[in-house]
């Protein structure tokens, strides 16, 4: 009998396929100078660092769940009927090639409308259900479950309870790939500099919506992403009572890359803040 799509067994295969992601990432990072690497586009860089933990991902995740597609950063991959995996296995390939250690392996389930996550009621629209996002260098594992919880290393976190953006510390990435947007992103930078108490640049998505889900940072917000870099992230901030969503609020979940995320007090304003500029 196959598991709903909200089960442990689910959540085990992405945690496993994350350790293993992180291990191969981890023996690389002892000998950098040796990675080869290519350049995809202007500051988008791949190592064979990303593609054998890429593998490794691939590999578990069709062993112990071959009835869910495959999305992946490196190799492309095919949607499922019912759910597909969304995985960036080295989330901060700049980080990690720099010798920063900040980076994470991500994976997420997504379960496409018309499932039925708890094998009774459909959803109405593509829902991220799953979150795991590992980080190697301080072994910090997040887990989350859409509806049910997220945890930091089996304890359970939620967002922070921060009131006012005036009090707020908050993340964010700057444009490094694509610049289209950059007149749209430069304005709510810098009104986020005048009207809150700090923003942080610390170059991995994952991490910024998983440190936001702990209540770390009390929001983020970056454009200019792909599915694979907030798929997990949108589970963790969701799961521990926050909002994340797409900057433009014309999809379900922020798969175009354009995020806004926070507690649930600040959300309304900072969505404000930076998308009356867009």
């Amino acid at each position: 009998m196959t598991p709903h799509l909200l089960s442990a067994d689910y959540l085990d295969a992405a945690v496993t396929a994350a350790h293993a992601a992180a291990a191969i990432l981890q023996s690389h990072a002892l000998h950098r100078s040796d990675l080869i690497i290519d350049t995809k586009q202007r500051n988008d860089l791949v190592s064979q660092a990303d593609r054998e933990a890429e593998q490794a991902i691939i590999q578990i995740l069709q062993a112990r769940t071959p009835d869910i597609g495959i999305i992946a950063e490196e190799s492309g991959g095919q949607a499922g009927s019912q759910a597909t995996w969304c995985i960036d296995p080295l989330d901060g390939t700049t980080n990690f090639l720099s010798g920063i250690p900040h980076y994470a392996v991500s994976i997420a389930l997504i379960a496409h409308v018309g499932s039925q996550p708890d094998g009774q009621t459909p959803l109405p629209q593509d829902t991220p259900l799953i979150g795991v996002i590992y980080d190697p260098n301080r072994e910090e594992l997040f887990t989350a479950l859409h509806g049910i919880g997220a945890w930091l290393n089996g304890r359970r976190i939620y967002c922070s309870d921060t009131r006012l953006l005036a009090d707020s510390v908050l993340a964010t990435g700057f444009p490094f790939r694509d610049f289209s947007f950059e007149s749209q992103y430069m304005p709510g930078f810098t009104d986020a500099m005048h009207q809150t108490r700090g923003v942080r640049r610390l170059g991995a998505a994952s991490l910024d919506l998983a440190w936001t889900a702990c209540g770390r940072y009390d929001g983020y917000w970056e454009m200019g992403l792909a599915p694979w870099d907030v798929a997990a992230g949108t589970v963790l901030v969701r799961a521990a009572g926050g909002v994340c969503e797409d900057l433009h609020h014309q999809a379900p979940w922020p798969d175009s890359g354009y995020v806004v995320a926070s507690n649930a007090h600040i959300a309304t304003a900072l969505d404000i803040l930076i998308s009356r500029h867009l």
